[in-house]
């Protein structure tokens, strides 16, 4: 086990390109990786819930098998009004029917790790960052991890306490919960990225239409047209603070290939999440300096 207490666990979303990072936090926690915090953002909330809850079956089966479901999404679930990924079978039905297993939310929800789900809110585009005090219950917690994890016209907008929201990369970090555990006073972090290194946002090619088709939330498209500079600035933020020791950044390997965001080819899905797999253990003997590092500082410091 190694207690790092004082690094905060960030990770991000992009939908089923998850299964790869699904990959290093599974090994993450099969080496005992103990966090001072976990924030997560969209697909990245669903892996905090996971890791919180210690289940590593459904962390791996979350973004690969569980596609296969027949009632998990498609185009015909968007065509009824469902949304692509169907969001009321994922994160409300699903877990009440003890899929992988039963779901040990217990786990999460009277656990000591400070965790923070990201979400924008649909009317006025600022974010909100949950936390234990505000879910008392699974359904609380579950109805969270799905408003973050809303992508707007592909899933309908959940309200939580009669405010809408979307997903939570529209929001103040660009889709990556550095902001948030910062504001918590934290200063080592060991994020888990979606993206390949070097990879740069580029803004919306079609403003008006964006405009257009969000119409019913105008704040919600001005904070998707500015997207690209929050997550971009949020990137740069972490590269120094990475070049400074501060900060292990994992991103997908120039020899994993990601799946896209949509993907629900189970034998595709596997394959991304070995990846993930395979490139955390070549790379665990850095990360178990660090963790570990902190991990001593913290302790000579009580």
């Amino acid at each position: 086990m190694i207690a790092a207490r004082d690094t905060a666990l960030l990770l991000e979303g992009g939908g089923m390109r998850a299964a790869y990072s699904a990959g290093v936090v599974d090994v993450l926690m099969a080496r005992g990786v103990e966090f001072g915090w976990v924030g997560g953002i969209s697909a990245g909330a669903s892996h905090m819930v996971s890791y919180l809850s210690g289940e590593r079956d459904r962390l791996r089966s979350n973004f690969v098998d569980f596609a296969a479901e027949r009632e998990f999404g498609g185009w015909s679930h968007l065509l009824r009004g469902r949304g692509y990924f169907n969001a009321e079978y994922i994160y409300g039905k699903a877990p009440a029917l003890n899929l992988p297993r039963p779901f040990e939310a217990d786990r999460v929800l009277s656990g000591d790790t400070p965790f923070r789900i990201g979400a924008t809110r649909a009317d006025t585009g600022e974010s909100v960052y949950w936390g234990r005090r505000d879910v008392e219950d699974v359904g609380a917690l579950m109805l969270r991890v799905r408003a973050s994890s809303s992508i707007p016209l592909a899933m309908p907008i959940p309200t939580v306490d009669g405010v809408p929201y979307a997903d939570g990369a529209f929001g103040s970090s660009g889709g990556v919960p550095l902001d948030a555990a910062e504001a918590d006073g934290f200063g080592r972090f060991f994020a888990v990225l979606t993206h390949p290194r070097g990879y740069v946002k580029e803004g919306v090619s079609r403003p008006r239409l964006t405009r257009t088709v969000l119409r019913r939330w105008p704040a919600l498209a001005e904070a998707t047209l500015t997207r690209h500079v929050r997550y971009n600035a949020t990137m740069e933020r972490l590269y120094r603070l990475e070049s400074e020791g501060r900060a292990v950044l994992v991103f997908p390997g120039d020899a994993s290939p990601l799946v896209s965001s949509t993907n629900r080819n189970i034998p595709e899905l596997r394959r991304s999440l070995s990846y993930g797999v395979a490139d955390a253990l070549r790379q665990w003997p850095a990360w178990e300096e660090f963790l570990t590092a902190g991990s001593a500082a913290h302790s000579s410091q009580r």
